[in-house]
């Protein structure tokens, strides 16, 4: 108990000099960290950290921020370098590869003559885009303002959970207007809209995308969703209108097409229709028009849903309504407060706090809710449902977020992994599949990367103590899912991603293992144990090292790269880096690849050829998820001082306070997730698991309001500095230990972790 106290105190000292400093958890937030898709920076075609600045809510539905391009492999429809916004919209992705989906419910205000296409990104003049003021751009949590410079208008946005708000300061003008272009989607378009004008301050309607407007991979992630909106402007119209532009039948619309000349000219000769009540159309827009006094504001508030008009009405009366923007504003930020304070640090500079803090908010955006204020959300049989018992949640980035972000919520926010589980679970009903997807989109099945990471979820999540969810239906679909996506009868996988398959179908059968325990199926534990081993199928003795396999089992040629070659029955890496991936058995990989001494030589020197920037490279390649695990196997192979010097140096070097400050996509939480881990001195290698590595910790002090109770478990690095990396001994609440892991349990008891740090061997 005296721990559990001592930790307390900690916790309320750090708000007491929060309190003393003015400093809260959000103010250390800069929402432009890793907000750019730059690929010549980021020296690959991935591009940067493809976050994106505006105003979120934690795990809201909406977001509002500025989108700059409706085009390319952006999926935030944002980058820094881009000289012109072409508007403000409603909803987007974070962080991820791919062509983007979202940007929907587009507003931008202007003057003069009406234009009904926005234009091209470098040229302005053919649009309703503008150029804008890098100077004047802020961001914050749950706000963002800019100056528009072609219209001398100021923009600001907020937000709250179901929808958000925006101001604009118009200058003097007989033609200010404000734009709602109800097609614009980030990958492509929308197929169809509705508007229908409520009064002359309110309007609502919808917006319908599918895969034949591109959109998630182009279309081909699958997405069919409708966003519906109720929005309201706080001066009422002078006059109104709708564009319509008259999409031949026969014209193809994804990506490539609504983003071509022959296309964008079409949208800017649009019909302006006036002095009706509604319309809709295959690429229609709604314009508000005023006559505007100098300094003149008129804000737009918008709530939201994905269920129908009547949410979207009341999302925006529940939230939306009574608020100022200012009060909104106020109301986001102390959501975020609330939302950072999970983890609380002193000691590090003032750039490492922007870090972390940083991190940990863009941890919090997904997986967002994806649930109306009354309960109701759409279903994966395009129907409406009603539950109480959890929150429908969705964009779940599987291949990506199984690794750090979701053990880090099982930590912090274990209500959002049980909502997870629980929203996969029910989606695997309602659409009759009866498996779960690897990469869900709004309720799309979309197939994107590789391996069963919803099995890893639950496997870990289970072995954790979170279990709001029906288990047996839960293991019922991981089944199914194992069985259609796996190693199959011949024990492993082959052709062109060999490599990448076997090793994650092997890692994701060892979870099915660990669920077979829990549930006391013997048989069950005895056929994923053995599948578990199937990583041994691929491993060449003869070379050494994994190797991808042909149909007939023979091995494919050797590469003149050798283990280098990139994509060499690999998923974006090569063997090197993917054949490290045996998270569930370290001990035999090691042993197959020539035991300790061996393997410790080959990964130290895997880590001392990797560029310091970290950028995209051969060797450890933190700009992508395969390796993230790899830095904590040292502790595995009785060199725990290079799990600590490496995991401090890729804080230090891979994350920084700069729109470039991430090395590779943030893809919804994972890159994030991964240095606040490190940051804070414990880490997973194996989700599934509940063993955490102990490393060496950015700060001096990190308190982590821990599971359900929010119970405080302090971890403190005593004479903590750049130089002093090495822990010399571990004290666990005042005793000595000796291991350089902990565990789930140990950590949600609460109490304390002391690294007395060192600066030599």
């Amino acid at each position: 108990m005296k721990f559990y106290i001592s930790s307390l105190i900690l916790t309320f000292a750090f708000f007491f000099s929060v309190a003393i400093s003015g400093q809260e958890p959000a103010d250390y937030v800069n929402p432009f960290i890793g907000a750019s898709a730059n690929i010549e920076t980021a020296g690959a075609s991935h591009g940067l950290g493809k976050t994106f600045p505006g105003a979120a809510f934690p795990f809201g539905m909406a977001q509002v921020s500025p989108n700059t391009i409706t085009g390319g492999d952006n999926g935030c429809g944002y980058s820094y370098e881009h000289t012109s916004i072409e508007g403000f919209a409603f909803t987007q992705m974070s962080g991820v590869g791919w062509y983007g989906d979202l940007g929907n419910l587009l507003i931008m205000p202007v003057t003069g003559e009406l234009k009904t296409v926005a234009g091209k990104p470098d040229n302005t003049a053919l649009g309703y885009r503008s150029a804008y003021s890098k100077n004047s751009e802020k961001a914050t949590a749950g706000y963002y303002s800019v100056l528009l410079t072609d219209y001398n208008i100021r923009a600001e946005a907020t937000v709250a959970a179901h929808g958000g708000m925006l101001r604009f300061t118009f200058p003097e003008s007989k033609q200010s207007r404000i734009q709602v272009d109800l097609a614009r989607r980030v990958g492509g378009t929308s197929i169809y809209q509705h508007v229908r004008i409520v009064d002359r301050q309110t309007i609502r309607g919808w917006m319908k995308c599918t895969p034949e407007g591109g959109g998630w991979g182009n279309g081909n992630g699958k997405p069919n969703y409708t966003v519906y909106f109720y929005m309201q402007f706080s001066k009422p119209f002078e006059d109104c209108g709708y564009w319509n532009a008259d999409i031949p039948d026969d014209w193809t619309r994804r990506l490539w097409d609504v983003t071509n000349d022959r296309y964008q000219q079409l949208v800017s000769e649009a019909t302006i229709v006036r002095n009706l009540p509604q319309w809709e159309g295959k690429h229609i827009g709604f314009f508000a028009e005023y006559e505007t006094q100098q300094d003149e504001i008129i804000e737009v508030k918008a709530g939201i849903s994905f269920v129908d008009m009547q949410g979207a009405e009341q999302n925006f009366r529940q939230e939306i309504a009574a608020p100022t923007f200012d009060e909104m504003h106020e109301n986001a930020k102390t959501a975020w407060n609330s939302a950072l304070s999970k983890i609380t640090v002193s000691g590090g500079t003032e750039e490492q706090k922007i870090v972390f803090y940083t991190a940990l908010y863009h941890t919090m955006i997904d997986p967002r809710t994806f649930m109306d204020v009354d309960g109701r959300y759409w279903g994966g049989d395009n129907r409406p449902h009603t539950t109480d018992k959890f929150t429908r949640r969705t964009i779940f980035s599987g291949w990506d977020v199984f690794r750090c972000q979701f053990p880090l919520q099982t930590i912090i926010n274990p209500a959002i992994v049980n909502d997870l589980i629980n929203s996969m679970v029910t989606l695997a009903e309602e659409n009759q599949t009866g498996y779960y997807e690897r990469w869900e989109f709004l309720n799309a099945y979309s197939g994107c990367m590789i391996g069963n990471p919803t099995i890893s979820i639950l496997a870990d999540a289970f072995n954790k103590g979170i279990r709001g969810y029906d288990l047996q239906k839960a293991y019922q679909y991981a089944v199914k899912t194992s069985e259609r996506f796996g190693n199959g009868k011949r024990g492993y996988s082959a052709g062109e991603n060999s490599v990448s398959n076997t090793l994650e179908y092997a890692y994701s059968d060892w979870c099915m293992e660990q669920l077979a325990k829990n549930l006391g199926n013997k048989a069950d534990v005895e056929k994923y144990a053995r599948r578990a081993q199937a990583y041994r199928q691929i491993f060449d003795p003869s070379i050494g090292w994994f190797r991808p396999r042909n149909n007939d089992g023979s091995w494919q040629e050797w590469p003149k790269d050798g283990r280098l070659k990139h994509d060499y029955g690999c998923v974006e890496s090569n063997l090197y880096q993917q054949g490290w991936f045996v998270p569930h058995d370290v001990d035999g990989m090691v042993k197959l690849m020539g035991g300790k001494e061996k393997t410790l030589a080959d990964l130290t020197d895997f880590f001392e050829k990797t560029p310091s920037d970290f950028l995209w490279n051969s060797y450890y390649n933190h700009a992508n998820e395969p390796v993230h695990h790899v830095p904590l196997l040292f502790n595995r192979l009785g060199a725990p001082q290079l799990t600590q010097y490496w995991t401090r140096y890729i804080c230090t070097h891979a994350y920084h306070n700069k729109v470039e400050g991430l090395v590779g996509n943030e893809d919804v939480g994972q890159m994030s997730a991964w240095y606040v881990l490190a940051a804070s001195g414990i880490h997973p290698v194996c989700p599934g698991d509940t063993r955490y590595e102990i490393t060496s910790p950015v700060f001096d002090s990190i308190t982590i309001l821990t599971g359900a109770k929010a119970i405080p478990f302090t971890i403190i690095a005593h004479n903590n500095s750049p130089e002093n990396v090495y822990i010399d001994r571990i004290l666990l609440n005042g005793k000595p230990y000796k291991k350089y892991a902990i565990t789930h349990e140990e950590i949600l008891k609460g109490g304390k972790l002391e690294l007395f740090m060192k600066s030599f061997l």
